[in-house]
């Protein structure tokens, strides 16, 4: 059972106001009591009422008594202002950093042994950024966009998270290939690059934009672009890439060419597997200065009876002494 606070405040209040209720009850009970029980006869007792410690004890009992009412019906009003939810209202302006994160993903055969790891990186990625904008792109023979750039990073690791577990299902058409087969050939990197690059918006803005890219360059088909021509573009928009290889120690061409495809936009390339990968890029993605951008400005209205509660508890702690002090 899982108990909701939220709740407390309010069962505080009913407990009050029912005890105070009671303690009127009893009071007027006890009070009905006392003068049926005072109505016998007394001798001489206008000689008692008329003793001046007699009329100041009658005084201070009448006091006391418009005391104790006050006191309720002071605590009965508070509690029915507490019972009618006041609000408060709390004006909120979100606060951005200028960058911008596009993580790009190939998706083909030959990268689905190591597409798991892959968004294991990415999700690791997302953990250690605070404010960027994020959004996913994947690519085959076709690219699709999967979430457009966000700072919803619950929404953002709950799209990483069931792309990743698609990657474990056995379905005729598992998520990641939705979309990504449109298209003759595998593995086109130079047009699901240009794709990732062109997903960036607010092109008037001065932020910082990075695609964190992962491929094995392993095409087959061919691409409308090149991926050296993909790099160039990416560059004129000023866009920085870092790759991210899956082929651990591996010196090859198409490693190489994703190396100087990274270096020419002022990126990097880096091993999947490496130790510092996640640190490194998130250090390299972060160098450049972001200034906070304001958001559109939020009020929003939450309930706030703590201050009448108190009050409240106040109150019936006032009144349930004096009812004391009195003894009815």
């Amino acid at each position: 059972m899982v108990l909701d606070f939220a709740f407390v405040p309010w069962v505080m209040l009913g407990v009050i106001v029912v005890v105070i209720g009671v303690g009127i009850v009893l009071g007027i009970r006890r009070s009905r009591r006392h003068r049926a029980q005072a109505g016998a006869p007394l001798a001489r007792a206008e000689r008692l009422r008329n003793m001046p410690s007699f009329a100041r004890a009658i005084k201070r009992r009448r006091v006391a008594l418009a005391a104790a009412l006050a006191l309720g019906v002071i605590a009965m009003g508070v509690g029915g202002i507490a019972a009618a939810r006041p609000m408060a209202a709390q004006t909120i302006q979100p606060v951005n950093t200028s960058r911008d994160i596009m993580l790009c993903l190939d998706v083909s055969g030959s990268m689905a042994e190591v597409d798991m790891e892959i968004l294991d990186t990415f999700l690791e990625l997302t953990d250690d950024f605070k404010g960027e904008r994020i959004g996913l792109t994947i690519f085959n023979a076709s690219p699709v966009q999967v979430f457009p750039l966000t700072d919803d990073y619950e929404f953002v690791k709950e799209h990483l998270k069931s792309l990743r577990d698609s990657f474990e299902s056995w379905d005729a058409m598992p998520e990641y290939w939705v979309g990504t087969m449109n298209g003759a050939g595998s593995s086109l990197i130079g047009d699901g690059l240009t794709a990732c690059a062109m997903r960036f918006d607010h092109e008037d803005e001065d932020r910082s934009r990075s695609i964190i890219f992962a491929s094995d360059n392993e095409e087959l088909g061919d691409s409308i672009v090149t991926l050296p021509e993909a790099a160039a573009y990416a560059s004129s928009k000023g866009v920085r890439i870092f790759a991210i290889n899956p082929v651990a120690g591996a010196s090859t061409l198409l490693t190489e060419e994703m190396r100087a495809a990274a270096a020419s936009t002022g990126g990097e390339m880096y091993e999947l597997r490496g130790t510092t990968t996640v640190a490194d890029i998130v250090d390299r993605v972060q160098e450049e200065d972001a200034s906070a951008l304001q958001g559109d400005v939020q009020i929003v209205w939450t309930d706030d009876p703590n201050l009448w509660i108190t009050l409240l508890a106040g109150f019936a702690v006032a009144f349930l002494l004096v009812l004391w002090r009195v003894k009815l």
